[in-house]
């Protein structure tokens, strides 16, 4: 290749070799499409290596075909020379053909193409993703999922919801869109509801997905959620689908629990229980961080203490967590032995507290190098019933409640 004298016009001024997809700029020089888009990504100022003109970063590049297609002759009549062909380039996906795939999706015989060519689209590059992004394929998504769960049809949903999950923005038009909208939660459950193959993917991008929407809904449509949401997101938390699925379960539950009698439901589907369960299998810390946040909102009601408790290891595994995940775990789970021994302290109860080492804990808190905030809560804890704990043998409340201040 050495010997081979190629043409100046043929050479990107930024890379030095041959062009394989040349496109010119505002500026007026030609330069490889991945070159200068490099150049413009880590560039500290937005100019054109050659002019130094200005050159905004989302600036059009236009394709010089002429150019290429010589380059490419001339690659061919040298190949004896060891010189590659260049292939023809793809170019970058547009808004018209995004928009033509979207009207394909209400056409019978061409639906299910169009979703897997956006499918495959979507998870080519980002660049694709963008432009799917500005062109409503988000809108697309949630408009096809309820209508196939209006027509109880479920070919398409897995492509559906995985689109729909890598292109929502929360946008102003798509929150206008999803924020009162019952019939696009009622296709989410439904979903759940259904067998659909690849089962554990399908309810994984509809979890995801629920959780984007909630994080828009109403206030209205959190208050209006029925039994059949709480009984179906509840269902997911027992199977334990996926980790990811059940960080979106989680989120979903700390955001609609404050919600009208959303708190109520929740208790009455056995959550405390399955949290409790869930814990015991040691998930990673993002997910106990978010159970103990969920535990804490369920336990400032009487029932959802009555639940915990029921649990053998309920007050067990609350303990055990304090000063081994978090900081904002500490404030959750002294916020929950705090609430029991406030207005569920029975003599049996109290019992366990100090069985279980709830009580050694709280005495640990004020020990570690703790905040004076959970020092104190820990501090009250032990001074509300410090005449039952102080009599137990292996422990001398008292004094350490006297002793550190």
């Amino acid at each position: 290749m050495d010997e081979i004298e190629i043409p100046q016009y043929f050479i990107c001024p930024i890379s030095l070799q041959i062009m394989k997809d040349p496109v010119t700029a505002t500026t007026g020089i030609t330069y490889d499409r991945e070159s200068i888009e490099h150049w413009l990504l880590t560039a500290e100022e937005s100019l054109c290596p050659v002019t130094k003109q200005l050159l905004p970063r989302d600036s059009d590049m236009t394709p010089n075909h002429t150019l290429r297609r010589l380059i490419q002759s001339w690659c061919t009549a040298n190949a004896i020379h060891g010189i590659d062909r260049i292939p023809t380039p793809k170019y970058p996906l547009s808004m018209t053909r995004v928009l033509k795939l979207h009207r394909e999706l209400n056409v019978p015989h061409l639906s299910l193409k169009s979703l897997n060519t956006l499918d495959f689209l979507v998870n080519e590059n980002g660049k694709n993703k963008k432009c799917m992004i500005e062109s409503g394929t988000a809108k697309a998504m949630i408009l096809f999922i309820i209508k196939c769960f209006k027509e109880g049809r479920t070919m398409g949903i897995e492509q559906g919801l995985r689109i729909l999950h890598i292109t929502w923005t929360p946008l102003l038009e798509n929150k206008q869109l999803v924020k009162d909208n019952v019939d696009f939660i009622e296709s989410i459950l439904w979903v759940l509801k259904c067998k659909i193959h690849p089962h554990i993917h399908v309810k994984t991008n509809a979890v995801l997905v629920l959780k984007q929407v909630i994080e828009v809904a109403s206030s209205s449509l959190l208050e209006r959620l029925n039994r059949d949401f709480f009984k179906e997101v509840a269902k997911v938390l027992r199977e334990t689908i996926s980790q990811q699925a059940i960080k979106a379960i989680l989120h979903v539950l700390i955001e609609v629990c404050p919600w009208g009698r959303n708190k109520m439901k929740i208790i009455e589907e056995g959550v405390v229980l399955e949290l409790i369960e869930l814990e015991l299998t040691f998930p990673e810390k993002s997910v106990t961080e978010l159970i103990f946040c969920l535990l804490t909102h369920l336990c400032s009601c009487t029932d959802g203490r009555a639940q915990l408790l029921k649990h053998a290891g309920g007050i067990a595994v609350v303990a055990k967590r304090t000063l081994r995940v978090s900081p904002a775990t500490d404030e959750q789970t002294l916020q929950i032995l705090g609430l029991i021994a406030k207005f569920s302290a029975t003599n049996e109860v109290l019992a366990e507290m100090l069985s279980v080492g709830a009580v050694a804990k709280l005495c640990m808190v004020l020990q570690a190098d703790s905040t004076t905030y959970l020092k104190k809560k820990a501090r009250e804890i032990l001074r509300l019933h410090s005449n039952v704990w102080n009599n137990s043998p292996c422990i001398d409340v008292y004094l350490l409640i006297n002793k550190i201040h």
